[in-house]
């Protein structure tokens, strides 16, 4: 008989430990494979995490502990899922992140071999049927069946859905004269590109890539202006790699980035080429996911998720826009892409590229430092200029066109020039929807989302009011509902205003949007990208998904329609968010041979963020946001993790969050800034209320001794749940 440990699938900390289960059956359990276990009435996945062979009884083992052990259901699988790297970077992700190890499970694997009950139902292998033939022999068949058979011979294999009559292949299978075979099928549909030569390298790229070759440092972090060339950088490393026979993971920061980078690498890399991102179905995951950790391939192209795939031998990582905000999963377990990719590096004994035009301040810092090895483009491809940039101050109100308080005459006047001369816009606002706030011109009533509390969002094309934190919708209202009035104001603008305004003001030029919202349905990104690069689009209109990465040669107007969006946001951050949007989007003008244009329209002119992201000056932001964050104490001078406490009862949480509150300053003493317990700015989750501490402090090490022991006497609390985000963003 066996004892076997068992984490059940639920990622509370009241449940974050092993259970013990019994199994009496022939079969050897394995750490690291899935089994059904019943627990609390119900059946439910566990992922087996030790096994213990015991002579003694179920009696015994009852008497013993107290308790009575109940038997495992069924096996599910009968190879562990991870290797040993994969289990090792399980255990470090685990204790960095303080996150129960089930839920660092359940981002690792694919639906299909998740550790949750779902996992039954998510799609298994999916085979393709062929006829192969056995005997050419035609004696005693008919003329159809040897028709079928002699078709079956000269084509060596026939796809079985493709033969018309089933009775008549049937008869040949009886008779012995072909057979079916299975083959594992591919239920991603990928394009079939042809190879492209590597265009020649400049001298900046050469020394960069001798560089880094040269080098035996673990991490470099490559700050190119924009269109100076990185991607070309990554396929010419990225082919090194290959041809010494290791492997390659290369991690782009949005899915609307994806289907660019992975032409790259289908063009340069063909079939050895595997797709992870969150925009597949779970069968495509799952035949991707089995395609790599078979080793059929060499390359994973993915957003963050894919930091996780199960690849071999690798010998380089790199993530493209490495200051991107999205490789930081804002749900447990709380992991940062970049963080785990140099976890992998250290074990692989591989090398790992950080990339990006505007490095986040951490990185830069440890470059400063020597901690990251800084490489450098600082010339766009051909010696091709920066784009020429103004900035409209849209206080003055003789900026404003007068047919448009959304366009600045400068901006207007820009648009009708570029389309005159048949070259394509991009106009950016970081902000989806039509008008950001509707209330009642009476009373004052402002609608806001029932279950975070935070202003609901106008959305024309649907008629509806959207809350863009936990996607909750209503219908648009008639009337106010504190006081009945009609008179409802919409006020503020998003990316559907804009659009309606672009078709108002240029009613020939051709439009597209490009958001979260025009993107739900998952081919709407490359079809929409592809149509703007063919240019039957003349303007597209979009979030931050069109600020970074994307390569559009008659792109000669960038339009910043309100660059200080986000400027007042409660967080550190928000300056670096600006500047970085703002320098990114600037860089899709003009990168080919005609000159581009950057028009930036803003309400705070003269903020620093702005005026040196107009300049696409790095090195000033940098030095002008290092001596404020030093002054605050935030990244890179402190470390900070923060500490949510989510329940039902509102006054349950906050008297729980002031215990922790205590708590961590006794522990502490002096050594860390404890900033809360605070309201966060979405004081609702899903009917459950928040409270939220700040911790700053310089030593990671105690911190996590710290933060463990307060998971192990505040975690196991049932009237409230702790979350504990290690370098967090958003608090």
């Amino acid at each position: 008989m066996q004892i076997v440990k068992v984490l059940i699938e639920y990622a509370n900390r009241t449940l974050n430990r092993p259970f013990s289960y019994l199994y009496k059956g022939n079969v050897k359990i394995q750490k690291g494979i899935r089994v059904l276990v019943n627990f609390n009435h119900r059946d439910i996945f566990g992922y087996v995490v030790d096994v213990e062979e015991t002579n003694k009884t179920a009696e015994e083992l009852e008497m013993e502990s107290g308790y009575q052990l109940s038997e495992i259901v069924s096996i599910i699988d009968q190879t562990p899922l991870l290797d040993q790297e994969l289990l090792t970077l399980l255990d470090e992700v685990s204790s960095y992140y303080q996150a129960p190890k089930i839920s660092v499970l359940q981002v690792m694997l694919p639906p299909s071999l998740s550790p949750r009950k779902s996992a039954l139902k998510a799609p298994k292998i999916a085979y393709d049927q062929f006829y192969e033939l056995l005997d050419d022999s035609e004696e005693g068949l008919t003329n159809k069946q040897i028709e079928l058979l002699r078709f079956i011979k000269q084509e060596k294999r026939v796809l079985k859905k493709d033969v018309k009559s089933k009775s008549i292949a049937d008869k040949l299978l009886e008779a012995g004269k072909i057979h079916i075979t299975k083959e594992e099928k591919r239920r991603l549909k990928i394009p079939d590109y042809k190879y492209e030569n590597p265009p020649l390298l400049t001298d900046d790229q050469k020394n960069v890539i001798k560089e880094f070759n040269d080098s035996n440092d673990d991490v470099y972090l490559l700050e190119g202006v924009t269109g100076s060339g990185k991607t070309e950088v990554y396929l010419s490393l990225s082919e090194q790699v290959l041809n010494s026979g290791k492997s390659v993971l290369m991690l782009v920061p949005e899915i609307s980035l994806t289907p660019m980078m992975v032409e790259y690498f289908l063009h340069r890399f063909k079939d050895n080429v595997a797709i992870l991102h969150s925009d597949l179905t779970p069968a495509e995951k799952y035949d991707e996911y089995r395609k790599i950790a078979k080793g059929e391939c060499h390359i994973v192209v993915g957003v963050r998720s894919a930091i996780f795939a199960p690849l071999k031998n690798i010998g380089l990582i790199i993530l493209d826009e490495e200051h991107t905000e999205s490789y930081k999963q804002d749900t447990l377990p709380f992991y940062h892409a970049r963080e785990v990719a140099i976890m992998r590096g250290k074990y692989n004994h591989a090398k790992v590229l950080l990339a990006s035009a505007t490095p986040s301040l951490e990185s830069r810092a440890r470059g400063q430092k020597n901690v990251y090895h800084m490489l450098y483009l600082t010339k766009r491809i051909n010696n091709q200029k920066l784009p020429t940039t103004k900035i409209v101050n849209m206080l003055d109100y003789r900026n404003i066109d007068r047919d448009s308080y959304i366009f600045s005459h400068a901006l207007r006047e820009a648009i009708h020039a570029t389309l005159s001369r048949n070259e394509q816009v991009i106009l950016l606002i970081n902000r989806r929807g039509f008008s950001t706030h509707v209330n009642c011109r009476e009373c004052g009533h402002v609608f806001k989302c029932p279950t975070c509390g935070i202003a609901l969002t106008y959305h024309k094309s649907d008629n509806m009011l959207k809350c863009h934190h936990c996607d909750y919708v209503e219908p648009y209202p008639e009337v106010c509902p504190e006081c009945g009035s009609r008179h409802l104001l919409k006020t503020g603008f998003g990316t559907e205003k804009i659009q309606d305004e672009v078709a108002r003001l240029f009613p020939n030029a051709r439009t597209l949007r490009l958001d979260s919202d025009s993107a739900k349905n998952k081919s709407r990104i490359p079809e929409t990208i592809e149509a703007f690069r063919k240019k039957e689009v003349d303007i597209l209109i979009g979030t931050q998904m069109i600020a970074k990465g994307h390569d559009f040669p008659d792109v000669t107007l960038v339009g910043i329609v309100l660059a200080d969006i986000g400027l007042s946001m409660p967080s550190f951050r928000s300056n670096e968010r600006a500047f970085q949007l703002i320098t990114q989007a600037i860089g899709r003008s003009g990168r080919k041979e005609k000159p581009g244009l950057a028009i930036i329209q803003t309400y705070m002119p003269s903020h620093y963020a702005i005026t040196f992201a107009a300049r696409q000056d790095y090195e000033l932001f940098y030095r002008k946001e290092m001596e404020m964050r030093k002054l605050q104490f935030y990244p890179p001078y402190a470390y900070i993790t923060s500490v949510t406490v989510r329940g039902r009862n509102e006054d349950s949480v906050i008297e729980n969050t002031y215990q922790i509150v205590d708590f961590l300053n006794d522990e502490f003493f002096d050594e860390a800034q404890i900033l809360g317990p605070t309201t966060p700015y979405v004081p609702v989750d899903m009917g459950f209320h928040l409270r939220s501490i700040l911790l700053k402090y310089r030593d990671p090490a105690k911190a996590r001794v710290i933060l463990a022991k307060m998971l192990d006497l505040f975690g196991n609390n049932s009237q409230f749940e702790l979350f504990v985000n290690v370098d967090s963003y958003n608090f």
